[in-house]
Order: structure tokens, then sequence, then C-alpha cells
């Protein structure tokens, strides 16, 4: 019998089985893929943490790590090498024993009466793959677990257990948040610029021709409305200066025609101001050890993936799942390669760029790019209390507070299409890209019962990434250094529940608190 099985071996998910196992819980930490950290050691190099005086438990944990690895101050760099994040996380789990089981897919949950009695996982081979390659099923092995943790970006295991999720944005009069909902298409640095045409067939755009790739083809919903629509994934790539740095090289299917869009974008840049530098259109970070450097997605054309391919992703199955990620990976690896060789480039952006390439000590079982899609949000749980934005701005005390956030409201773009523009004589068509928002937030509490499902639906579930959180609050909790700080909170609750054999909903609030606070938590500013 397991006491904890932690589902998913993301930082959140890490952190709970150390905990769990601390607490004296037998604990397995089943992970789908062969890398344990998630977007901490996948390319997330450059870490946004929000307030540190909110930062405690593993959080500061980690960033003491990282300081003791390089010898260097508490935040000098703005995070480790991602192999050094992986070794600080493995550490962690072979000190306190916690098993670790590779390659194990969700395949069925068995529930009986409310609480989940089984998890059947499918055992992928152990042999590490490219991005272009796939795992084979090898049998399968079930799991019966007194608690689950699901620590996973997805979500998958509380779906499968028939929890209730949302996916996408909240309209305006779901919570009542001002900012819910599709956004305005107002200017501003993530947003396109005028006039660029998205059909492949018309340049100036006044006769509707087939669109172009890399813009979504469906129609926006009103503001302040709900959709389907999530944050653009991407990978955050890691990129070096060094004499022996990968050269960037496409994929098999390259097609420079697939950046038809990005070369106009380039074009009107030039002929209206000029181009950003190179390091802004990669949203280059370079503060991290080794001269690296942290790519990001800060402008209308980016490591994003904004053709609406993420919509799906959250409820699609594993094969689409896979092809998606393949999609964002090519659009990874095709957008360096068009940048720093494509004559359609402007010079002095490719000649930056030339200077740049994957770094050789990095993700060497995935060709030196990551192994980690960053899926900014897929599915949330509605469980016993569903965190607002409202909870967020006005930040007032809870009980049951289990760490703090304090990280502005971060919606990256969620989508790029293309609306008529109603101009004399003729109509015309412009590219747009919405979604963005960003809004500060004092620093706030993330209560216990926004992990824990509702009680009629599932009594020994914990999610401590899928939290019950709308869109907009989701989109200030998701940082790394919160989930970790979640997930020790969910691995000494549900080490509690198995130890006392109660249901997860019914956990001794002030004596979780205690053992926080005895691990470093900070609880109150």
């Amino acid at each position: 019998m397991t006491d904890v099985l932690v589902f998913g071996a993301t930082s959140a998910g890490v952190c709970a089985a150390v905990a769990a196992a601390r607490a004296g819980a037998r604990v397995v930490l089943a992970e789908p893929g062969q890398h344990v950290g998630g977007m901490t050691t996948g390319g997330l190099g450059y870490t946004d943490v929000g307030d540190v005086r909110a930062l405690g438990g593993p959080a500061a944990r980690f960033r003491q790590a990282i300081a003791d690895h390089y010898d260097v101050p508490v935040g000098h760099f703005a995070g480790p090498e991602p192999h050094v994040a992986e070794q600080i996380f493995t550490q962690w789990l072979e000190q306190v024993g916690v098993e670790v089981r590779f390659g194990r897919r969700l395949a069925a949950v068995t529930t009986t009466g409310g609480a989940i009695t089984e998890v059947t996982f499918d055992l992928a081979s152990t042999h590490l793959v490219t991005h272009l390659g796939t795992r084979a099923a090898q049998g399968s092995e079930q799991v019966r677990p007194a608690v689950v943790i699901d620590a996973s970006y997805e979500g998958d295991l509380l779906a499968a257990a028939g929890v209730s999720y949302a996916v996408g944005r909240d309209a305006v009069s779901t919570y009542g948040e001002a900012h819910a909902g599709r956004q305005e298409l107002l200017p501003g640095r993530h947003t396109m610029p005028a006039w660029i045409s998205p059909f492949a067939e018309d340049l100036t755009g006044r006769i509707e021709g087939a669109l172009l790739p890399q813009i979504k083809a469906e129609p926006m919903v009103g503001v302040g409305e709900s959709d389907g629509g999530v944050m653009a994934y991407g990978y955050r790539v890691c990129l070096s200066t060094a004499a022996d740095r990968v050269p960037f090289t496409p994929s098999p299917g390259y097609d420079e025609a697939h950046w038809e869009l990005y070369r106009r974008v380039l074009a009107h840049w030039e002929a209206h101001g000029g181009t950003p530098p190179a390091g802004k259109l990669l949203g280059l970070e370079p503060n991290l050890p080794g001269g690296m450097a942290d790519g990001n997605s800060l402008g209308p054309i980016s490591l994003n993936v904004l053709d609406g391919s993420a919509w799906e992703y959250p409820d699609a199955t594993a094969q689409r799942r896979e092809e998606i990620r393949t999609h964002h990976l090519q659009h990874t690896s095709d957008f360096l390669y068009f940048l720093s060789n494509a004559a359609s480039v402007p010079a002095q952006v490719r000649t930056e760029l030339q200077r740049w390439g994957l770094p050789a000590g990095e993700f060497t079982d995935t060709d030196h790019l990551p192994h980690q899609l960053y899926v900014r949000e897929a599915r949330r749980m509605l469980g016993e209390y569903v965190l607002t934005a409202h909870d967020l701005l006005q930040a007032r005390p809870v009980e049951d507070v289990i760490a703090l956030g304090s990280y502005h409201l971060d919606v990256r773009e969620v989508q790029r299409t293309w609306r008529w523009a109603y101009e004399h004589p003729d109509p015309v068509a412009m590219t747009v890209t919405e979604g963005y928002l960003s809004v500060g937030v004092p620093v706030y509490p993330i209560p216990y019962r926004s992990l824990v499902p509702r009680r009629s639906e599932c009594t020994n579930l914990i999610a401590a990434v899928c939290l019950s959180a709308s869109h907009l609050a989701f989109s200030s909790v998701r940082m790394e250094p919160q989930y970790q700080m979640l997930g020790e909170a969910a691995g000494l609750a549900a080490a509690a529940a198995a130890r006392d054999a109660v249901a997860v909903q019914d956990v001794a609030v002030p004596a979780l608190q205690e053992q926080l606070r005895a691990a470093g938590a900070v609880l109150a500013r």
C-alpha cells in the first residue's frame, strides 16, 4: 500500500513528494517523462518570483541551494543552469528516499465511494528519445494509494477521477472580475503592428484569400466574454555564446513560407522606425550562470505559438498532445533558424543571433532543446473554494492560508487572429494579437480550500498545480516558486490525511500551518 501517490514530477510534485516523505509517508512519485522539475529544470532559467519576502519553505531553500552551488549571494542569478536545478531536486528526493518512477503515463483512475482506490499507468520505454520520436507502451502498473496529489501541469489525474474543472477564460459575469474574458484590442508591446494582412493571396488585405500560417481562423468572442482560450505555450530555450555552442538547425519540415507573417512584421518595423534588437525579439534574459540566456516571449512574434493549437491541448488525447508538443518544438527550432539565417530578416538581427547557439551541456538527451513544453495553464479545478482576482487584489487574511502569492496577474497572449478594419472605400483585413494583460497585486494568501476538490466529488485528492482558481487568479499563482510552496503544503496535508485516515477536506489546518512554519513557510506579511 502506498500512502501518497504524487503524479507529475514538476517542481510542485518534487516538493510534495519530499514533504510527504519527511512527514513519514510512503511515497511514490510517478512521472510520464524522464526528468524531474518540470519547467524549473526544463528551460525556465529566469524565474519570476514576485515579492521575495513572500517566498518561504522550498522556494526559499531552492534559492539558497542555487546560491550555495555557485558560491554567490542568494538572488545573484535569476536561476540556475537547467542541469543544476535538476541536480538539486534529485538530491532532495534521494535524501528522503522518495521512489521516483519515470515513464508512467496515466491510463485510468478507479474510484469507489468518492475516493480514488487505484491508479493505472501505462509503462513507457525508458529509452530517451528526441523531440521527433515516440515511446511505446511496455505494459501497465497499478498503484493503490491512500491519498493522491495531482502535481501535473495538465490536471489529468483529477479529471480522470471525475473532479470538476474549467478550461479557458472566464466571462466577466462569472466571478465579477473586471479584467476577465476576451480583452480589448489595444496597442502595446505584445500586439501586432497595424495593417499587417493575414491573407496569403493578397498582400493589400483588401481581398479575402487563404489565411497565412500561424493565424487562428476562428472569430473572436465579444470583449469580456468567455472562450476556450488558454495562455500561449512555447519552449523557454537556453542559449549560449560559448565556443562549443550547438548551431541552430531547422526541423526536417522547415519551410520559409511558413514565416511569411513574421517577414511582413519585420519589414513593417524596418519601414516604420526600426526592428527591435535580436535580444528583444527572443526575450533574452542573460542573468544566468555560465553566460547563458533564457529566451522568453516579449512581442507579437516570439517563441510562443499563437495559432490556437494550445487551446486544444488541455483536453486533447495523448496522441494529439504529442502532435501539439512537436508542433511547438518545431516552431522553436525553426524560429531560431529563421531569425539567424533568412535573407528577409534584417542583417543586424541575423548577425547578433549568429553569436548564439544551444548550450552543449544542457538537454543532451533531447537535441539540446528543452524537454518540457511551457504549459502556462491547462485545466483548473473547481474545488472547495475558487480563488479569484478579488482575493488577490483585495488580499484579505484567510484562516486556512498555506502559502503566499505576490506575482502580478500575468496573462500572456492568448491568440493571433484577424479582423476587418472598416476603411474607405473598402474594409482592410488586419492581423491582431489578443489576450496579454498585466495587473499588479499585493501579497495575498492562498487558502488550503483551493487545493482540495468538493467533498462530494473526491475525498483523497489534492491539486498542487491545477488548483481551484479563476483564469485571472491562476495567471498569478502559476509561477514556479508558488508551485513549490503549494507542493510542500499538499505533501504535508496528504501525509496527514493518510496517517489519520481522514478526508483531505478534514485535515487539521492549524497543525498543517505549524508544520509549514517549522519548515520555513511565510504565511503572513
